[in-house]
């Protein structure tokens, strides 16, 4: 891998379930630091993309790279292991643990890495021995992400981190993964409902309709052109 790789590089993905493609055609790429928001109304492929990445969705067509290698064949496992760590929606956490046994699922964290993960997110240190079931929809998805920055991640992959939030949560959090991407040099991949909460702290954007890439840019592109945006959704532009 050279500095100019990207973390995460998709040519040409096609992937869906039963032979039936959810995603046609994709091509977008991640570098370390840098925050990607996926967008697109429900129903669009975004969610399709982030499982095709982490393995759990077989991809009929194209590459998925990590780093610069080539993740055909690779095990959703082994993927986790070479540095993707996905936060699904819903949050993937286990109702009957508590806080601090989460980190110790699968891994046996150092107290400086555990203390260096709840640096980002203070509100889950004097809950350590609650059971995440007891926790709150903002502190659950908290914890969740704080179970993926655990493992040291090149990529994060961060599917529809507000759902069921108060804005006001959303509004919390969302900086909160801009810090870590430019202070871990992570690369993250953001599938978020509040486009222009996600465009605040993106540096690229793609848009997805009905499985196609609808439209691509910066997110200060695509937060000026609200036209272009709705349009996007709405599957009536090209990507450019």
């Amino acid at each position: 891998m050279t500095d100019d790789t990207p973390i995460l590089e998709i040519s040409d993905l096609s992937a869906g379930y039963d032979n039936v493609p959810v995603v046609r055609g994709l091509s977008l790429s991640a570098r370390a630091g840098e925050v990607v928001a996926l967008m697109g109304a429900n129903g669009a492929g975004k969610t399709t993309t982030l499982r095709a990445i982490s393995g759990l969705v077989k991809t009929t067509s194209g590459t998925v790279r990590l780093a610069g290698a080539d993740l055909d064949g690779v095990s959703p496992t082994a993927r986790a292991r070479a540095g993707i760590a996905h936060v699904p929606e819903g949050r993937g956490i286990f109702y009957g643990l508590t806080v601090a046994e989460h980190f110790r699922v699968g891994l046996r964290p150092t107290r400086e890495q555990v203390d260096e993960v709840m640096s980002y997110f203070p509100a889950l240190e004097p809950l350590q021995n609650r059971r995440a079931g007891l926790l709150s929809g903002g502190e659950q998805q908290m914890l969740a992400i704080a179970c993926a920055l655990i493992q040291r991640p090149k990529l994060l992959l961060l599917d529809e981190l507000s759902l069921g939030l108060a804005p006001v949560i959303v509004e919390r959090l969302l900086p909160v993964v801009r810090d870590l991407a430019t202070n871990r040099n992570v690369a993250v991949i953001l599938v978020e409902q509040h486009v222009r909460l996600g465009l605040e702290i993106a540096d690229t954007a793609y848009v997805l309709a009905h499985g196609d890439l609808a439209a691509s840019g910066t997110a200060e592109e695509l937060r000026n052109n609200n036209d272009r945006l709705v349009a996007s959704y709405l599957g009536e532009t090209t990507a450019n």
